[in-house]
């Protein structure tokens, strides 16, 4: 049978609660203008599947202020921190443990279905469109962040980062069945599904744009939650691995330096 959370480990570590909520200030400021977009009455029922620690629900229900949002997450120590932090927008802000493959909601449910940083860490992600496409009403709408490793771009210094993601990303996708390439393949998922108006936009995160210690805290959780497994299941020892991640948060701290993370954000409407 496969591993639906083949990342369960990562996704658990401490540095996952570091990480959702430096990427959480980074790519907000720019993705909230894209939620503005959307055409959802006042009183909305929007669904944020894999909410993690509550950076972006929290945010939903600030942004939407007569709406009533829910959190799912499978790992609950992380919705017990979202259920702490938020407890002043309770109980129209709620978290519950539910996993993304099976979502206990009824067809139709929701305004607004979110998934962000998730589609890349487990298998069968047009399993997972589809069922976050289920939940949603007609003339609702999906808004996803599908993760790519082929987006990032660092200066190169003694390493060239281009190893670590061309060479190590996929190999490491293939031993825990996840695509970690997803970015580029989420507008045919969701042609395929016959939803409608798909966009694709991006929220570039780079050394201009976003505070340098605040991107180099992203880069720094994913050395720390992920170093480990790149030695156990790529040819780049945890060693190396670390060296190509101090070289990336080097390259952004450097006030000279330039470094850039394109974030995609697709979003789609159900009929």
């Amino acid at each position: 049978m496969t591993d639906l959370n083949p990342q369960a480990k990562q996704m658990a570590d401490e540095s996952m609660v570091r990480n959702l909520d430096a990427q959480a200030r980074a790519i907000w400021p720019q993705e909230v203008e894209l939620f503005r977009r959307y055409k959802v009455p006042q009183d909305a029922r929007i669904l944020d599947a894999g909410c993690g620690t509550g950076e972006i629900a929290s945010r939903l229900a600030e942004l939407f202020p007569q709406a009533n949002v829910l959190g799912v997450d499978i790992i609950d120590h992380h919705l017990g921190l979202a259920r702490s932090r938020c407890a002043a927008l309770a109980p129209r802000l709620a978290f519950e443990h539910q996993s993304v493959f099976e979502l206990q909601a009824r067809d139709g449910t929701f305004d607004l279905t979110v998934c962000r940083h998730v589609l890349h860490a487990i298998p069968h992600a047009d399993r997972v469109i589809a069922e976050l496409a289920r939940v949603t009403r007609p003339g609702g709408y999906l808004h996803l962040i599908p993760e790519d490793y082929g987006m990032l771009h660092f200066q190169r210094a003694a390493l060239d980062p281009r190893d670590l993601w061309h060479t190590a990303v996929p190999i490491f996708g293939e031993k825990t069945g996840t695509d970690l390439f997803i970015g580029r393949d989420t507008f045919g998922i969701l042609k395929a599904l016959g939803l409608s108006e798909i966009t694709v936009d991006y929220v570039v995160v780079d050394t201009v744009r976003v505070p340098r210690e605040t991107f180099a805290g992203i880069l720094a959780a994913w050395r720390d939650g992920y170093a480990d497994s790149i030695g156990e299941l790529t040819p780049i020892s945890r060693e190396s691995a670390l060296a190509y991640f101090d070289q990336m948060i080097a390259n952004i701290r450097d006030p000279l330096g330039y470094a850039v993370w394109m974030v995609p954000v697709v979003s789609a409407r159900v009929l």
